[in-house]
């Protein structure tokens, strides 16, 4: 079955970075856009960022010049680069690979900024 692991999250200070990784297993993981996304507690889960099969990436405006979506399609892997973190950035971060119906989830990681 389809699987993603999302790894990489921690406790960071505020102007602080992290890279998350997520690595994809029973998809063909070259062919499907991928996407990160995060969900802060009491917050609708929301787009962080996207890559296309062809590494095309649009980002939050939230994110914009601070984060950066990268995959290895050697790898299986996506990963997000994120930079000057803010506390606001706090959330779980969740890795999704598909599209239409064919859409899959992994179990998150948690991110916390400190100020």
């Amino acid at each position: 079955q389809v699987q993603l692991v999302e790894s990489g999250g921690g406790l960071v200070q505020a102007g602080g970075s992290l890279r998350l990784s997520c690595v994809v297993s029973g998809i063909i993981f070259s062919i499907n856009p991928m996407g990160w996304y995060r969900q802060a507690p009491g917050k609708q889960r929301e787009l962080v960022a996207g890559i296309t099969s062809v590494g095309t990436t649009n980002y939050a405006d939230s994110v914009k010049g601070r984060f950066t979506i990268s995959r290895d399609n050697v790898k299986n892997t996506v990963y997000l680069q994120m930079n000057s973190l803010k506390p606001e950035d706090t959330a779980v971060y969740y890795c999704k690979v598909g599209r239409g119906a064919m859409i899959y989830w992994g179990k998150g990681t948690q991110v916390t900024v400190s100020s």
